[in-house]
């Protein structure tokens, strides 16, 4: 007699693996290369490509996203969202990263790459990217459909990358609950963060295809460890088969060894990178200038004094340290700042802030205009930016808020450098917030400020109008 079990009641195939994340040393692994329905592991992905738009400026956490009727129509796990509604990316991510939600992911993926299709190959460009040589992502949630595979050790190695390369956003995969917008949703993997010492995050993920996935880290004293599993025949059992592998982890690590973060990725063909390509526009920007000669401002800025006397007050709020300026200007004629680069300036300087201004001139050196020193006994010629008051010009844009001053004056630089036809002569300045640094340009007139903002949005750039007061 022969049985003929369907194909949904088949138990999914298992795999496993254990890293030492501070390392990338492989601890233990079974069936880690075999290619199998990822679930919604899938959205580890997802959100690292929106940890890394929001980072490279090409989207806000404020940003409002219009839902579409495609997002709205994918099936539970879901946030509840309606077709039409507008609702800010960082309850997206926040729905995405801790309720799972389908919804919201394939909101998250047609806000940045303008299609869910667009979207999914920004993915596999990422995953080829990050070392993940056995995934294809077909879409942005982690739904069965064909082609849409990954293996657990291409999943561990991305769990490890989010933890290393976006430690500012990692908590949100250890928060039990949290407040997603339009209500407050809890975590799908809160079991095992309540049961397992250590444990602070990542995903679950569950098909009838897939069966009970979980990639789970959890730190005890100066260990981390990894463990990965597919396959689980229950949420239960998979749990507790990814304690079971912590453990081994734990038991088989050194007590201590050097952390060796994974290499940040390197993109093929990086102009396609980013969508529309906001940050390789602007790089190309600083490398050949659009600017052929140095144009006269209307507006006078230097203010110099043939004896020393006291500076006038400067304007520009946030100044920081001269070598942290070189060293952004350095960052922006490459690629994009990291927030790896440590900004803790105390002490404004007007140097700084001239450096800062002229900085829209590619020719100029800054680290090389720092290095030198001035010549003795001839007075200090002091450089200050200021934002006109005259002809209405009390307006401003902003292009974002980002979580370190370093990041948003990176931002302001490239920005500058990007749209230099209706932002010379403005002021850029940082404003802190208890939400983090606001990058704004200032000095503008209404009808500038606008028309930035809508040469900007034709870039894919976020900008909103500030207006007087």
């Amino acid at each position: 007699m022969c049985l003929i079990v369907p194909l949904s009641a088949r138990a999914a195939p298992y795999a496993a693996m254990v890293m030492d994340a501070r390392t990338g040393e492989v601890l233990h692994s079974r069936n880690a290369d075999t290619r199998l329905h990822p679930a919604s592991l899938t959205k580890m992905m997802t959100l690292y490509i929106a940890f890394e738009a929001v980072e490279r400026g090409e989207i806000s956490l404020d940003k409002k996203i219009r839902i579409s009727k495609n997002a709205a129509a994918e099936p539970p796990s879901k946030l509840g969202l309606r077709a039409g509604q507008k609702i800010a990316l960082r309850y997206l991510i926040r729905a995405a990263a801790v309720k799972s939600a389908n919804d919201a992911a394939t909101a998250i993926g047609e806000a940045i790459s303008g299609s869910e299709a667009a979207f999914a190959r920004r993915m596999n460009r990422t995953a080829k990217a990050l070392g993940m040589t056995r995934t294809t992502f077909k879409n942005a949630h982690g739904l069965t459909e064909a082609g849409h595979q990954s293996t657990a050790r291409d999943m561990t190695i991305l769990g490890r990358h989010l933890l290393y390369d976006f430690p500012e956003y990692y908590n949100l995969f250890s928060r039990t609950s949290t407040d997603a917008g339009i209500k407050t949703v809890a975590n799908t993997n809160r079991r095992l963060l309540a049961s397992y010492r250590g444990a602070d995050g990542i995903k679950t993920g569950y098909t009838r295809a897939a069966g009970f996935n979980l990639v789970a880290s959890a730190e005890r004293g100066n260990e981390r460890v990894i463990a990965t599993v597919f396959g689980g025949k229950s949420s239960t059992s998979r749990n507790a088969r990814v304690a079971e592998l912590l453990d081994m982890g734990f038991r088989r690590s050194p007590s201590s060894a050097p952390v060796r973060k994974p290499s940040p990725p390197v993109y093929a063909g990086a102009a396609t990178q980013g969508g529309a390509g906001k940050t390789i526009r602007v790089s190309g920007a600083v490398k050949k200038s659009l600017r052929p000669m140095i144009r006269p401002r209307s507006e006078p800025v230097l203010v110099a004094s043939a004896a020393p006397k006291p500076a006038p007050e400067p304007t520009y709020e946030d100044t920081v340290n001269p070598d942290d300026i070189a060293q952004a200007l350095a960052e922006a004629q490459i690629e994009t700042a990291r927030n790896e680069v440590n900004v803790g300036a105390d002490t404004p300087t007007e140097q700084a802030v001239a450096l800062l201004d002229a900085s829209a001139r590619p020719a100029l050196r800054p680290a090389a205009l720092l290095a030198t020193p001035a010549p003795k006994q001839i007075p200090t010629q002091e450089v200050v930016t200021r934002a006109s008051t005259s002809g209405g010009r009390h307006w401003g844009v902003n292009v974002g808020r980002y979580p370190s001053r370093f990041k948003a004056e990176t931002v302001l630089l490239k920005t500058a450098l990007t749209e230099m036809a209706t932002l010379d002569g403005s002021l850029r300045k940082v404003v802190r917030n208890s939400r983090g640094f606001d990058a704004n340009f200032l000095g503008l007139t209404r009808d500038s400020a606008e028309l930035a903002c809508r040469r900007l949005q034709a870039r894919n750039i976020s900008c909103t109008t500030i207006g007087p007061g």
